[in-house]
């Protein structure tokens, strides 16, 4: 698909979906990586990140157009075009477009993981309770935080990437 099939293909949407014509320009931007699409305020034009299509198909990238398509109709008419307006919300249930598009599965691998896995375990000698920590505890000045009891390294484990 290319730029003018996508023209075509939104044009079609805004009629089908919500019956008003989109009248500026769509287009693929490849520099868009953390997002499917997006709406610009001053131009009024709408760009979308093309891997969507490459990777999860059309059905992915007609819900990523009617999100976007939300944004633009409001923003013409003045409502809340903003992910937490009514209105915004409101449209996209009308609509049936997603409110958020999938993690492309190119990124889903490659993503870390939310938080660090832990470097040291300290353990305390008086109740047992362990402690998992990112960073090295100086245990001459931290003790336990339920007895007060004294905290003594358990386990470090390998730091990723270093011997």
């Amino acid at each position: 698909m290319d730029n003018k099939e996508l023209q075509g293909l939104v044009e079609k949407i805004s009629m089908e979906y919500f019956h008003k014509p989109f009248r500026h320009a769509v287009s693929f931007n490849p520099r868009l990586r953390t997002t499917g699409g997006r709406y610009l305020l001053k131009s009024h034009n709408i760009e979308i990140n093309k891997k969507y299509l490459e990777e999860l198909g059309e059905k992915e990238l007609i819900g990523i157009i009617k999100h976007e398509l939300c944004h633009y109709h409001l923003h013409l008419e003045g409502k809340g075009y903003r992910h937490r307006d009514a209105d915004f919300k409101q449209l996209l249930k009308e609509t049936d477009a997603p409110r958020y598009c999938t993690v492309l599965p190119s990124k889903a691998a490659s993503r870390p993981s939310r938080r660090p896995s832990p470097r040291y375990e300290y353990v305390c000698r008086e109740c047992g309770i362990l402690y998992r920590r990112q960073r090295k505890v100086n245990t001459n000045r931290y003790v336990c935080g339920r007895c007060g009891g004294k905290l003594v390294l358990h386990k470090m484990y390998a730091e990723p990437g270093r011997k």
